[in-house]
This record gives C-alpha cells, sequence and structure tokens, in this order.
C-alpha cells in the first residue's frame, strides 16, 4: 500500500496509537480506540499512517477513525484504502469518505460501486449520497439493477438527493422492485426528483402491501402537494389497518392544504393511539381550521404528554387570546413537550404580555424549550428579551452532536432531538426578526461580528430552525440567508 502523504517524527513524545508491532493486536486496537475515544489528542493525523498496517483489523479502526474525527488530511489515504486487499477495510473507508463529504472523492466513490464486495458498494453509495455531486447520478443508476437489495436501496436513497431527470425512468421501474425497502427509496427519489407526473407514480402505492411502501406514498404525495391526491388519502384513512401508516396520512393531509380534508381530520383527535392524535393536531393547525379549537383545548389535559404539546401548539394556529391562561398553565407541566408548545402557541399568537413568562423559559432544563423561547421572542421581543437573545448569540458554537433520545411515547415512538445544535441558528434569525422590525445598530453590530467568526462553508448551509419553520415542508435557507446575505437565486432572507 502507498506511504501516507504526511509522516511525523517525535521526540519525547509518546508514540502514536496503535504502533509496535511486536505487541499484541488487541493490545493495540484498544490503543486507536482509546484515542479516538480522546478525540484524537493534539495529532488526529497520526491516525493514517495506521492504514499500512499489516494487520487489517488495524486499518480498519484507523479508516472508522478518520472519519469520525472528520480529518480532511486523510482523504488521499482513505481513498487509497478503497482498494485494500481487505473488504472490511475498503467499506470503512468508503464510509469514511462519506463522512468527510469531499466531492473531490467523488470520482474514487463511483469507481467503488463496482467492488466486487456488496457491503463496499453499499456504503459507497452512501458515501455519494453524503458528498451529494449531481455528476454521480449516471453511476448511481446503473446500480438500481444490482444484484444485491442493499446496494439498490442505497443508490436510490443517493439518487433521493442528487438524481435529475435522468433518474426518473429507471426510479419509476425500481417501484416495482420485489424489495420493499428499494421500492420506498425510489417512491421517496421521485418525489425529490418531482417529474411533471409524480402524483401519478406515487398514487398507487398508497394501496401497496408493504407498511413502508405506503408511509413512503403518502409523504412523497404530501411533499409535493399533490391536491389529486386528497380523496385517495381521506379513503385511505378509512381503510388502512396499520396504524404505523396513520401519521403520515394525517401529515400529508395536512401538507397538501386542502380543507376538504377537514372533517375526516377531526374524526382522529380523539384516536385511540395518541401519535395519531399527535399528527391530526399538526395537521389541523397546518390547514388552520377553527373547528379544531376546542377539541384542541380539550386535549390540553391529554394524559399523554406529546397530545398535550400538539393540542397547545395547534391553538397557536387557530386559537384566540383568550387561550393565553390555559398555555401559560402548560409553561409548568412536569413534561417538556407541552411547555414547548404552548411557547409556540403564545409566539404564534402574538401575545406580547407573556414574553416575561417566555423569557424565562431561555434557561429551562431542556434545549427543546429554550429552542421554542428563542423562536417566541424573535416574534414577541421587547429589550429584555433582545438582550438575552444578544447574550445567547456570544455562545461559543460547540461543536455538532448526535440528536439525544429525550423520549418514549406509546407505541415504542421514540423521539430524538438536536435541538443543542439548531439554537444557535434560531437566535440568529430571531435576532434578524427583531432587526427587521425596528432597525437596531446593536443587534445589526452582534450579527455582523457572529458572521465574521464562522467560516464560509457554515455560511452555505441549510440553517436548522425551530418546529414552525420547517413543519411544512419548505426549503430551508442558507445560515448566510438568517445573516442577511444575499445568495444567489434566492434574494434575501426575511428570516
Amino acid at each position: 500500500m502507498p506511504s501516507p502523504t504526511r509522516r511525523r517524527t517525535s521526540h519525547g513524545k509518546r508514540p502514536g496509537p496503535g504502533t509496535g508491532a511486536d505487541r499484541p493486536v488487541a493490545e493495540r486496537l484498544r490503543e486507536i480506540r482509546d484515542w479516538i475515544d480522546r478525540g484524537g489528542d493534539t495529532d488526529p493525523e497520526a491516525l493514517t499512517e495506521r492504514l499500512e498496517d499489516t494487520e487489517s483489523v488495524l486499518r480498519q479502526a484507523a479508516a472508522w477513525g478518520l472519519g469520525h474525527l472528520k480529518v480532511h488530511e486523510s482523504r488521499g489515504a482513505l481513498e487509497r484504502a478503497l482498494k485494500d486487499p481487505d473488504p472490511a477495510v475498503r467499506t470503512q473507508a468508503a464510509g469514511s469518505l462519506g463522512a468527510l463529504g469531499n466531492p473531490k472523492s467523488r470520482l474514487p466513490l463511483e469507481r467503488a460501486l463496482k467492488d466486487p464486495s456488496a457491503k463496499v458498494r453499499e456504503r459507497a453509495a452512501w458515501a455519494l449520497w453524503a458528498v451529494a455531486d449531481p455528476r454521480s447520478e449516471p453511476a448511481l443508476i446503473a446500480r438500481l439493477d444490482d444484484e444485491s437489495p442493499d446496494v439498490r436501496w442505497s443508490a436510490a436513497v443517493a439518487l433521493g438527493r442528487v438524481g435529475g431527470t435522468e433518474a426518473v425512468v429507471p426510479l419509476t421501474l425500481a417501484r416495482g422492485d420485489a424489495n420493499d425497502r428499494v421500492r420506498r427509496e425510489a417512491l421517496l427519489a421521485l418525489a425529490h426528483v418531482n417529474p411533471p407526473n409524480v402524483g401519478e407514480l406515487l398514487r398507487p402505492f398508497l394501496a401497496d402491501p408493504a407498511v413502508r411502501v405506503r408511509i413512503a406514498a403518502a409523504v412523497g404525495l404530501g411533499e409535493r402537494r399533490d391536491r389529486a391526491a386528497v380523496p385517495l388519502l381521506i379513503e385511505r384513512l378509512r381503510v388502512e389497518p396499520d396504524v404505523r401508516v396513520l401519521p403520515a396520512l394525517l401529515v400529508a393531509l395536512g401538507r397538501i392544504g386542502d380543507r376538504a380534508a377537514v372533517p375526516t381530520l377531526l374524526g382522529f383527535v380523539s384516536h385511540a393511539t395518541s401519535w395519531a392524535r399527535v399528527c391530526t393536531f399538526h395537521a389541523l393547525g397546518e390547514l388552520h381550521a377553527p373547528e379544531v379549537a376546542d377539541p384542541a383545548r380539550e386535549r390540553l389535559r391529554d394524559p399523554i404528554w406529546s397530545v398535550r404539546g400538539a393540542a397547545a401548539e395547534c391553538l397557536g394556529a387557530v386559537g384566540a387570546p383568550e387561550d393565553r391562561d390555559r398555555l401559560l398553565a402548560l409553561l409548568n407541566d412536569p413534561e417538556m413537550w407541552p411547555r414547548r408548545g404552548a411557547i409556540y402557541a403564545l409566539g404564534r399568537l402574538g401575545l406580547v404580555d407573556a414574553a416575561a413568562r417566555i423569557r424565562e423559559r431561555l434557561s429551562d432544563p431542556d434545549p427543546e424549550v429554550r429552542l421554542a423561547a428563542v423562536w417566541a421572542v424573535g416574534h414577541l421581543g421587547d429589550r429584555p428579551s433582545r438582550d438575552l437573545l444578544l447574550n445567547l448569540l456570544q455562545d461559543p458554537l460547540a461543536p455538532p452532536g448526535g440528536p439525544s433520545t429525550f423520549a418514549q411515547g406509546d407505541g415504542a415512538v421514540m423521539l430524538q432531538s438536536d435541538a443543542k445544535d439548531r439554537l444557535f441558528d434560531a437566535v440568529v434569525q430571531a435576532l434578524r426578526r427583531l432587526h427587521q422590525r425596528s432597525p437596531d445598530r446593536i443587534i445589526e453590530r452582534a450579527l455582523s461580528a457572529a458572521r465574521r467568526r464562522l467560516p464560509v462553508r457554515e455560511l452555505r448551509r441549510p440553517a436548522r430552525l425551530p418546529a414552525p419553520e420547517t413543519r411544512g415542508g419548505q426549503v430551508p435557507p442558507t445560515l448566510g440567508d438568517l445573516f442577511g446575505e444575499k445568495s444567489p437565486g434566492r434574494g434575501r432572507s426575511t428570516g
């Protein structure tokens, strides 16, 4: 295997991870793992040298660590590792190249789509999803005929992100795949590509024998706001035998926005499955159906915390100022979700006299509640709110983390949150909104200083926004847009 591009000599330092070929493999492997867990200490690039080790298990650990630590300088070595004699090492190298997400790795990853190992081909397709280069479309289309269903599935997933018009016919054919995961991803990819006849391609699969395919059809029709699908979605709600499909059907009707669905949706506000009740309130809130106001008020006392939160948030869309006291009472709920929903509702109703109570929740122990409070004071903000937001803007950016599980709902629904990662973007959005409402030089200077601290790649990424900004399925602005920068073809964001 070729030598790495960079070697570091050490005088008086402890050796790099896994060095000393005369020691047991298990000991060296444990050393590599411990070193990765410590974040690579001060020299994460030293792990690149382990890609040359004679023991494949150590090369595999090194390849994983380089992706986990996002050591961008290792890209060339990882690309060479795609030719490693051990398919496990090649698989991990492809995954780590995906973690790095560098478009320069596109061609090596496309070649890896022809690897003899199905695992390598599958991981290469996922890596191309992460690289997100439209030029990979032909190579991914070719994998829709792969002998391995896992490879066909991952290729369809990647085409859902990078595919264009050339992918429409292959994805249309993939709807007939024997594997239901492939059918599901073909439908979702078609919804993303959005050909003119996308509704016709998705509607028949509302009756597919596989649960996951029916869910994907509903999600895609909702995403594309296919009004012609409304009667089919309503009928499917009446006959659907599996409660796991109900949330997708309910959310799709809300997203499409046709009030013809309101009578049917009202029949689900008391459904036996709590998650169906949650999605019903979200859908009726999107439809701004005043008929749901009284049921939502009743469900503020629902025994299930997720329903109380969804009913509260629904009142933000259809309620009235007299709901203020009901919503303020929920700020003391022992569960996070009702507090969060009440805050979003108070913000959407424009109840400025609730701003002081909402500001208290900027120090709530739960990050989801803090995120909601930032969003709400951006709508209701007064001078104290502005000052608190400015203080939050000064906090150093924490490295992105994975979503954390915060609750288990009935029906084995597991909920996760990435609210900590979204908080900075929400603060920027809230301050920008306050500044647009009433120009403020202090806010302007603070936002300019925060923008200068960020690398250009951060400004170009999609903004991570609070729930009311994302539930409608719109393409998010970039972080630069939130700061008020001009983005090509997008105009200036209104925050």
